[in-house]
């Protein structure tokens, strides 16, 4: 083998065996970065070698031939200068004959010639040296040396002592090689046919194009592009659309319809002609009609009812209004989808609804570019088209509940769709122009306002919807309910006939909602058990009271406490606001030995802790003015529990109530029957306003609550309340806590040396009791 050496301490080491034997160890590197390797950059096992030619050049190089005439192992580095020098432990071959040395020899040959056959590199001398070897080592060896392996491949055929192992070796190389140079050829011969199919389609279809045109016969391809000619004209785009889509027309007229880019295009054109750039349904502006569909769809709401109406008197003077942005918020089953469905009836537009919940793509919204393999417009973009109209009522559903991810803000997207200022030039990714938005009327609905970002908040009118009392959900379900269901289950409007006892049991003892949906589900089991009597032959009218709802229902899956009795000390009442309505709260407060702690708990979250240890701070400091021993503080370990641990609780409003229950508890004595609170404190002793007032109320007014306390700032709330409602309470209005302290006990107003300064505002019910749906029969349990 030819070699080059080009280090000094090589060519002075060719020097100087040269004068002598000729013969030196060749060793290859594990590192070739190495300029000066070491022993640690060197495998182990070397070939011992014979120089038989050394040529020097002018340029200061020098090449040898060299020939190997054994193997050996380096044991140790006796010294690296001038030239490495190493003691070497001779490497003794081991020799096997026989008939599975002879079968691998003639396999490896078979081998051979096929990585030949298959384009492998191996020079004709080295065949011909192969077939001329008979021994197995110096036969392995010398196709090792000319096969195209990597060294590391190379090194370990070396180091292999065992001749049959080392045949095996190559075998196993030699056979990778040949697979993989066969791959290879098949893949290159398989490409060439596939460029030479296509090729030799393209021509037969233009053979096939000239034949037509010699026949007279339009061709299909030709009548495509005139017919999106026609269309285009037609269509009178806008000016920026119209171009844009003459410019991807005349792309297409060069290109041929068997390429991919041809039918992208044509997808294209079909979105662009086919979205409503001018067509526009004729507004209803009849006030009087609007009033009357609203009033036949949806029972009270009166606020969202006289701000459509508003909507529409405006609209009816001023034509060219831009539309609003409304977002509904409240509870699940309200009527917020019904109420865009029929806001949509009154006005005689169309009505398309997407729902946002759990979208986390932008690409929903702006669509994607249409370098994208199956790109399409976003759903803004589809909806208006589906519609064939662009001025619809689009609902966008659930928008409280976007995501957002590596793959964008679907909530940032949407600040442009839902600014009037900004919409009427909305550019969609996949159409890549401006469209005009303005004269869609945009409503969004969500549960919960806070989880919806601000910039997006700050763009809509917000409208909210309260959950319905008791007498709503009556009215409801006997004017909207009950015949719905009787209809969807083929039942005649004669076959049965609830009682209002009987719907307000129903609602009393199996529901537990803010909505409707939960009703509507048990009236519709009450109608699928009619339905099947009425199928079996029984047709006697069905009445539905109290008794036929549990028979039918079994018994009720909801137990209220009609009077929730405070009858020791530690116990106070709080009002609370969840996503699906109003619930009370029972704070429970104890005092057990040990040194000034408080222990919280009840799954409550750090804002509910933190109102915690405001109360105890509060009350700490104003010991002597309250009455309370500074030993229950000092000397002893509160504990303060909020029930169903299982739920999560946060919320600066249990505020009040948690200071009662330990003002409660440091007197030794319970509060007052019937009272619930609300609101945030400070430490200064200041009662803040709080959110869902009517929610809280309803839930009161579930549970037997006659007196409530709220905060000052909330009175107008509380005005804002149906006039039955509000007769049914005594609310106390405090600004300080001060001033809710005389309030908390049964006597202690009697005991204040001073009068308070809260509001009071008594109904004229007020200490009579207020009639109640019948009772649940006793269960045997």
């Amino acid at each position: 083998m030819p070699l080059i050496v080009g280090r000094d301490k090589g060519i002075h080491l060719l020097d100087e065996v040269m004068k002598g034997s000729k013969i030196v160890g060749l060793a290859t590197q594990t590192n070739l970065e190495a300029e000066d390797p070491g022993p640690k950059d060197l495998y182990p096992t070397i070939c011992i070698a014979q120089i038989l030619k050394l040529l020097k050049f002018p340029d200061g190089s020098t090449r040898i031939v060299a020939q190997g005439l054994r193997r050996a192992r380096w044991t140790s580095i006796a010294r690296a200068e001038p030239y490495l020098v190493a003691n070497i432990a001779a490497v003794e071959e081991h020799h096997e004959t026989g008939v599975e040395t002879e079968a691998l020899m003639l396999s490896i040959r078979r081998l051979l010639e096929k990585f030949v056959e298959a384009g492998g590199q191996a020079p004709e001398e080295l065949q011909v040296a192969a077939m001329n070897t008979p021994e197995p080592s110096a036969w392995c060896d010398l196709l090792a040396s000319g096969l195209p392996f990597s060294t590391e491949e190379k090194q370990e055929l070396l180091a292999e002592a065992n001749v049959k192992n080392r045949l095996k070796r190559l075998h196993q190389l030699l056979r990778y090689q040949v697979e993989m140079h066969s791959l290879s050829t098949k893949i290159s011969s398989e490409a060439s046919g596939e460029l030479n199919r296509a090729q030799r389609e393209t021509f037969l279809r233009q053979q096939m194009s000239a034949i037509k045109r010699e026949l007279g016969e339009g061709e299909e391809e030709g009548g495509e592009i005139r017919e999106l000619h026609e269309r285009l004209e037609q269509a009178k785009l806008p000016e920026a659309a119209n171009a844009e889509a003459k410019r991807e027309l005349e792309r297409m007229q060069q290109m041929h319809p068997s390429t991919p880019e041809y039918h992208v295009i044509r997808t294209f054109l079909d979105t662009m002609l086919s979205m409503p750039w001018h067509n526009s349904t004729v507004d209803r502006l009849d006030i009087r009609r609007a009033r009357r569909i609203l009033d036949e769809d949806h029972y009270g709401l009166e606020q969202v009812k006289q701000r459509i109406l508003e909507f529409l008197s405006v609209r009816k003077l001023k034509e060219d209004m831009r539309g609003p942005i409304l977002c509904f918020v409240g509870p699940p089953g309200v009527g917020k989808t019904s109420l865009g469905k029929s806001i949509a009836r009154t006005m005689d537009r169309k009505f398309t609804r997407i729902s946002l919940g759990g979208v986390h793509d932008e690409a929903e919204i702006r669509g994607h570019r249409r370098t994208y393999i199956g790109a399409m417009p976003g759903r803004i973009i589809q909806g208006l088209r589906k519609l064939g109209v662009n001025n619809p009522v689009f609902m966008l559903d659930e928008i409280d509940k976007l995501g957002s991810d590596h793959r964008g803000d679907p909530s940032s997207a949407l600040l442009e769709v839902l600014d009037p200022e900004q919409n009427n030039s909305f550019r969609d990714h996949y159409l890549d122009v401006e469209f005009d938005l303005s004269r869609v009327l945009f409503i969004c609905t969500a549960n919960v306002l806070q989880t919806i970002p601000s910039p997006l908040r700050d763009r809509m009118e917000v409208i909210e919807i309260s959950g319905y009392s008791e007498e709503e959900k009556l009215a409801i379900a006997k004017k909207y309910l009950i015949p719905k269901q009787m209809r969807e289950h083929g039942l005649p409007a004669d076959a049965a006939a609830f009682t209002d006892d009987g719907i307000r049991f129903l609602i009393d003892g199996y529901t537990h909602e803010a909505g409707l949906r939960n009703l509507e589900r048990e009236i519709a089991s009450l109608c699928r058990k009619i339905a099947r009597q009425y199928a079996e032959g029984k047709r006697k009218k069905v009445l539905v009271d109290s008794k036929r709802i549990e028979h039918l229902l079994s018994a009720p899956k909801i137990v209220h406490d009609r009077r929730i009795e405070a009858t020791s000390p530690g116990v106070a009442t709080g009002l609370a606001w969840t996503p699906v309505g109003g619930v009370t709260l029972s704070i429970e407060s104890a005092r057990a030995p040990g040194k000034n702690a408080l222990k919280l708990t009840g799954s409550l979250g750090d804002v509910m802790k933190e109102s915690a240890h405001a109360a105890a701070s509060y009350l700490r400091a104003r010991c002597d003015e309250l009455g309370i021993l500074k030993e229950f503080f000092d000397e002893g370990e509160l504990h303060v529990h909020v029930p169903a641990g299982a739920i999560a609780k946060d919320g600066p409003s249990a505020g009040v109530a948690m200071l009662a229950s330990l003002l409660s508890l440091a007197k030794d004595k319970p509060l007052r029957q019937g009272l619930a609170m609300t609101g945030e404190i400070t430490l200064s002793g200041r009662v803040l306003a709080v959110g869902g007032v009517r929610e809280k109320i309803l839930a009161a007014r579930r549970e037997g609550i006659d007196t409530v306390i709220l905060p000052l700032s909330n009175e107008k709330e509380v005005a804002d309340l149906p006039k039955y409602l509000r007769d049914e309470f005594t609310f106390v209005f405090a600004k300080q806590i001060d001033e809710v302290v005389p309030h908390l006990f049964s006597d202690e107003k009697r005991r204040q040396p001073r009068k308070s300064k809260a509001k009071i505002v008594r109904g004229k019910n007020y200490g009579k009791p207020r009639p109640r749906s019948p009772q649940p029969p006793a269960s045997p349990a």
